[in-house]
């Protein structure tokens, strides 16, 4: 586990102001470890995030763009300047491809100056950028303009993704929401889909690890896969040296975080949990139901973390 920024500790504030977060003396338990800032596709900027974060009592907070690191300096020196109750862990979330699926692995802990993994994300981002290129291209042959220009700006001069496309369309009056642009406009198929070109789950989780970090299978249930295949995919990432897997986030199926748990023990994977925040909404709140179900391991059982969670192992509890 390197690089683990701290803080000092410090109370919960007083008021909902996410302005307004003061330093004390008890530091919060929570973990959400999946999270993201403008730095990626996420609409708060790293300062906002860490600060909204401590605002929803998280006092372990991993922030996770999509193949970057570049917005962890700003959460940081936000944390350090404001004396936040959070303990900031580096983190990202690399895309990659598996048998034509889009599988996304999150590194946690990593030395993010270490060159294996600088190099790594310097690839992808040069592969998002060409991909986001295209994109633009082919909406601007079905006559939606300036998509580039759209997507660019709401980017905030951080990587451009399919959802800041997706936001600009829904600027446009395209589609009422990112979701309905994605089925009508981005997805396989679609007039605006381009092709992902990107590393595999083996680069991913080489680069992770070479730096010091854990690979953590993301989402392992969105993945629109069969029980069949789902059991490949995690024989696969285990058996390259994948260290855990999400067991809890924000919105899920009753039964989903018991069988993820289940699935965690049987392919010896340490569990993890996150609410994939990014942006303010009533269904994904930072910190939001997440707690790890009885029997497993947490992937932060052996980091040097000053005050470990209440919220876990325990099928009871929901925060």
């Amino acid at each position: 586990m390197n690089k683990l920024v701290l803080s000092d500790n410090a109370t919960p504030p007083d008021t909902a102001d996410l302005t307004d977060v003061s330093a004390a003396s008890t530091a919060f338990t929570l973990y959400d470890l999946h999270s993201h800032t403008t730095a990626s596709d996420g609409a708060l900027s790293p300062s906002a995030l860490v600060i909204r974060a401590a605002q929803m009592r998280v006092g372990v907070l991993a922030i996770t763009d999509h193949d970057t690191t570049a917005g962890l300096a700003e959460a940081a020196a936000t944390i350090k300047e404001r004396q936040l109750p959070i303990q900031l862990i580096p983190g990202v979330e690399i895309s990659t491809l598996w048998e034509n699926h889009e599988i996304h692995i999150v590194g946690l802990g990593m030395d993010i100056q270490h060159g294996r993994l600088c190099q790594l994300l310097s690839e992808q981002s040069q592969h998002r950028y060409i991909r986001a290129q295209e994109i633009s291209a082919r909406l601007a042959k079905a006559r939606i303009p300036d998509a580039w220009q759209g997507a660019n700006r709401l980017a905030e001069g951080g990587q451009v993704t399919r959802g800041h496309f997706a936001r600009y369309l829904v600027e446009l009056g395209l589609a009422s929401n990112v979701g309905q642009v994605f089925k009508k406009y981005l997805a396989k198929g679609k007039t605006g889909y381009v092709p992902a070109q990107w590393c595999t789950i083996e680069q991913a989780i080489d680069a992770i690890k070479q730096s010091g970090g854990q690979a953590v299978l993301a989402h392992p249930g969105r993945y629109d896969l069969t029980a069949k295949w789902l059991k490949r995919l995690l024989a696969h990432f285990s058996e390259h040296g994948g260290d855990a897997m999400e067991v809890a986030q924000c919105q899920q199926a009753p039964h989903e975080r018991t069988q993820l748990a289940q699935y965690a023990r049987d392919y010896n994977l340490l569990a993890s949990q996150g609410s994939d925040f990014h942006q303010p909404c009533s269904w994904i709140e930072l910190g939001r139901k997440l707690w790890l179900p009885a029997g497993v391991e947490p992937v932060w059982r052996d980091w040097p973390i000053e005050n470990p969670p209440t919220r876990m192992l325990n099928d009871e509890v929901e925060s």
